[in-house]
């Protein structure tokens, strides 16, 4: 069985059918999607085939459920979660941050999932919480990319490249050819430019997530006109303009966090 509080929104959104919310910020709605899925069971066959994280044993789910409150306790987190995420895409990231810790006091079972408020933490400078919520989370799912390389970001901000390499979380071989080109880069050292070149003229998705890691990939080395340029570049190709991608909200955030503007 597999349960709700995992299936809902602790995945990372790809394209689908989307539904929209108006950004109230006269300041911000030019620069951010603010969007969640109509239909979220729609995705669960492809959910089903990302991780293991989903899974959660029905006889500690209900004795849990009996202990504290069972289903509105965690419907009560699954709406946090929703709040959080769409603070986030609006740019609030202490709000989403807000929300994210809210959802784990209603259930706590939330935290081993909540990859989300790592993102927040990253944005925030509490680098040694974000690299903590990303271990875990790795800990849960031990096939997820990208979740070690903001461990890595995360630890580089704290210990430097070298002893963040030497801490890198190994995971499983990611699916997408792009994702296993950064993963590579990130652990062994590399060249942020070749990885973008290599997917410039490939899929719209592929150069976006190869823009944006380079430009992460350059931030960890404190090189930030190059982390700057390619994080643009990311927010302003067609996959960072249309997609309803968690990331692509990211790449604009970071550009809010950092005082670059959209252009």
């Amino acid at each position: 069985m597999f349960s709700s509080m995992a299936i809902t929104h602790n995945f990372k959104p790809a394209i689908s059918q989307y539904s929209s919310f108006t950004c109230t910020s006269p300041n911000l709605s030019r620069f951010f999607s603010t969007k969640f899925p109509t239909n979220p069971q729609n995705l669960l066959p492809r959910m089903l085939l990302l991780s293991r994280r989903q899974v959660l044993l029905p006889s500690v789910s209900g004795i849990w459920d009996a202990l504290t409150g069972g289903n509105s306790a965690r419907e009560a987190a699954v709406l946090a979660i929703r709040r959080g995420m769409l603070l986030f895409r609006q740019g609030d990231v202490l709000g989403s941050l807000v929300e994210f810790d809210k959802a784990i006091e209603l259930d706590p079972r939330q935290k081993a999932y909540l990859w989300q408020r790592g993102l927040s933490l990253y944005y925030l400078d509490r680098f040694e919480e974000g690299a903590q919520q990303f271990r875990l989370d790795v800990a849960q799912n031990p096939n997820d990319t990208e979740e070690s390389i903001w461990c890595f970001l995360c630890e580089a901000q704290l210990y430097g490249v070298d002893e963040a390499r030497r801490r890198f979380l190994e995971v499983g071989r990611d699916p997408r050819p792009v994702m296993r080109e950064a993963y590579d880069m990130f652990k062994a050292g590399g060249d942020p430019e070749k990885l973008v070149a290599a997917f410039s003229g490939g899929r719209d998705n592929q150069y976006f997530y190869a823009s944006l890691y380079a430009g992460l990939y350059y931030e960890s080395q404190n090189k930030q006109d190059e982390a700057k340029r390619h994080i643009i570049a990311a927010c302003q190709s067609p996959y960072g303009l249309r997609s309803d991608d968690y990331m692509a909200s990211l790449a604009k955030v970071h550009c809010l966090c950092r005082s670059w503007g959209s252009t």
